[in-house]
């Protein structure tokens, strides 16, 4: 699907410049950007973060070897620190024979003693300028090696620092996509709630019919009990067939008692 979009762009793209004169790079650009991106929007968020997580996973090589380079810098400094403690060692001893020599010279003496050995003043002069000579090109060197040590240790503490930032910003990485991972199932988890809410739906309607059945069922109940209520108390007024009896032997026998009885009844009601 994805080639048939790019031939059909393309196509599209080459028709208008020969039809109308425009540049066929900028639609051909144009088209392939649009669908570059489309192709990214439809990729599943879960391949996207392996993707990410493999990105990740693919700087150690790249770390490795600035580890490494910065080990070794750190070799090379550590010997150039060492070879120049020499040479200064060796420049303080070279100061403190000229100073010797330069010493005896002014006793002004005709020779001079020295490890068991007598020197002219002559010899000791030369001696004295030689060792000069080789004081001042040591101690040059002993200026180059300090401003060498001096600029690997600045460029050993920048790359130390740079190693450190590299370390920091994948393991910022990694917190943003275990972030993202949470995000994304955090979504899944509502998606799928949000599907079941359309179930939830349906049990509520079928809930709705029952209660409505229940209803009806309970009024319909209620006035059956409300009939046979009702036709119970008048049942329950009329006159029972032993009333009726007294009634006609009252009338029979002119009882003037069951009489006033029956209208006291009366007025009762």
């Amino acid at each position: 699907m994805l080639k048939k979009m790019l031939i059909a762009g393309g196509a599209l793209a080459l028709l208008s410049s020969l039809s109308i004169g425009v540049p066929f790079w900028s639609y051909a650009k144009c088209g392939f950007n649009s669908v570059s991106t489309a192709a990214s929007d439809a990729m599943p968020l879960e391949w996207e973060l392996k993707r990410a997580r493999q990105m990740i996973h693919d700087l150690q090589p790249e770390i490795e070897a600035n580890a490494h380079r910065i080990a070794r810098e750190k070799v090379e400094t550590a010997r150039l620190a060492k070879q120049l403690d020499d040479t200064e060692s060796r420049l303080a001893k070279s100061k403190s024979d000229i100073a010797r020599l330069h010493d005896d010279l002014q006793q002004d003496s005709v020779v001079y003693a020295y490890g068991g050995r007598t020197y002219t003043s002559a010899q000791v002069k030369a001696d004295l300028t030689n060792r000069a000579k080789r004081h001042q090109t040591r101690q040059a060197t002993a200026d180059k090696l300090r401003q060498m040590l001096s600029a690997r240790e600045a460029s050993l503490q920048a790359a130390q620092q740079q190693m450190d930032a590299m370390l920091n910003a994948r393991r910022q990485l990694e917190v943003e996509v275990e972030n993202l991972q949470a995000r994304m199932s955090a979504l899944r988890v509502a998606q799928t709630n949000s599907q079941l809410n359309l179930d939830d739906s349906r049990l509520a309607q079928t809930r709705d019919l029952l209660d409505e059945i229940a209803t009806r069922i309970d009024v319909q109940e209620e006035t059956l009990a409300v009939d046979v209520e009702y036709f119970g108390e008048i049942d329950l007024d009329q006159p029972t067939e032993a009333d009726l009896d007294a009634l006609v032997s009252s009338i029979l026998n002119d009882d003037p008692s069951v009489e006033e009885e029956k209208l006291v009844s009366i007025q009762l009601d």
